[in-house]
């Protein structure tokens, strides 16, 4: 009886979760059910999403040099050297290296992450970074390659490799971000060589073609119950045998200098590339991802003011999640924090289980009991 009033209570939730960006085999039983992706429902959202990302580029690549333009349509992604002058990138620099405010961190096998949330509060006082976020070239091809005219989340990056003792970092093994065309974005404060974790992409990737198509309803059928949490949770693995026997090209590592820019549809198999040693990457980084069938005629995140403080809501809302029972919010708060600072002492402190259930955006059965509960 109890099982029958928890699959009334979130069966209308799971259904209308198949026409969103919803993408966990383990928490929606729809989309990870072996019996409906054999009969093709994983392909045909992402057929779909495909399409209708592909319909909105037609419009945004309008306001794209053609050869960015074609650059993007060729490998899914976009690099950018030198990309500000060079005395309007050492006022950026100055603003960032000079910020202290609240940020977050979170650890990922050795590796930590922190992400300082660029707000309209934090951009007054980082007057050449709210330059370069204002700047028309930035939000286009960001706009572009996530397929969205929406303003994107942007943070100031801080990666520390070996930082913290752990398993490897999960972000180096080549994988897709999710089912459909998605954006990130790196404008690099420091140089990034080949051995200090540079961007590695599939060039040609974030386009499907038959063998991927097979492969990814073959991923479909055996995710939910699979080993690996994070193809699990819709973010499929790969390697570099099953990229060939697809018929894309050898991943390519993207070393590049300080003040150049690059823009990814990480819907594409793409990775971090490996550290040797420890040390320290910092960047602007942006991210945005929408529902990938509809795009809303009305959309308040267009709007740069309130786009701006949409990280920093997010962060609060996973606060309130956390303290109200629904989960782990693995972004820890960190307060007087610098992005060029190294020390990372307290995460030990922390003690999230290995492979615990941080998804807040997913609705699963566990969290509609709790609500009900109260």
């Amino acid at each position: 009886m109890q099982k029958t009033i928890k699959n009334v209570l979130t069966c209308p939730v799971w259904v209308l979760q198949l026409f969103t960006g919803a993408k966990s085999f383990r928490d929606n039983p729809l989309i990870g059910s072996r019996r409906l992706n054999e009969a093709g429902l994983h392909g045909l959202r992402q057929g779909l999403a495909h399409w209708a990302a592909g319909w909105r580029r037609r419009r945004l690549r309008r306001a794209i040099p053609p050869h960015l333009a074609a650059e993007f349509d060729r490998d899914g992604f976009v690099v950018i050297r030198d990309f500000l002058p060079a005395a309007t990138f050492g006022q950026v620099l100055d603003d960032v290296r000079r910020y202290r405010g609240a940020g977050r961190e979170t650890i990922q096998g050795d590796t930590v992450t922190r992400r300082i949330a660029l707000t309209p509060d934090s951009l007054d006082r980082m007057p050449g970074v709210r330059r370069l976020l204002d700047g028309t070239l930035l939000g286009r091809l960001i706009r572009l390659a996530g397929s969205r005219d929406c303003e994107p989340l942007y943070y100031i990056q801080t990666i520390l490799p070996h930082a913290v003792t752990g398993e490897g970092d999960p972000q180096l093994q080549l994988h897709a971000d999710t089912f459909h065309p998605t954006v990130k974005a790196w404008f690099t404060l420091t140089d990034t060589a080949e051995g200090s974790g540079p961007f590695v992409y599939v060039p040609g990737s974030h386009k499907l073609n038959p063998a991927r198509q097979a492969w990814e309803k073959r991923m479909s059928l055996a995710a939910g119950p699979s080993g690996d949490r994070l193809s699990g949770r819709g973010s499929f693995r790969v390697d570099e045998a099953a990229i060939a026997g697809m018929g894309y090209p050898p991943p390519r590592a993207v070393a590049v200098p300080a003040n150049s820019l690059i823009v990814a549809d990480t819907g594409g198999f793409h990775a971090r590339g490996v550290s040797a040693d420890p040390g320290i990457r910092v960047e602007i980084w942006a991210y945005e991802r929408g529902n990938p069938f509809f795009a809303p005629l009305i959309d308040i995140w267009r709007i740069p003011a309130l786009g701006r403080r949409r990280g920093a809501f997010v962060w609060a809302l996973h606060d309130w999640l956390e303290a109200s029972g629904f989960g782990v919010h693995v972004w820890r708060k960190r307060s007087d924090v610098g992005a060029f600072d190294g020390e990372v002492a307290g995460h030990g402190a922390v003690g999230i289980p290995p492979g615990l259930s941080t998804r807040f955006g997913q609705v699963t059965s566990r969290m509609i009991r709790r609500f009900a509960r109260r």
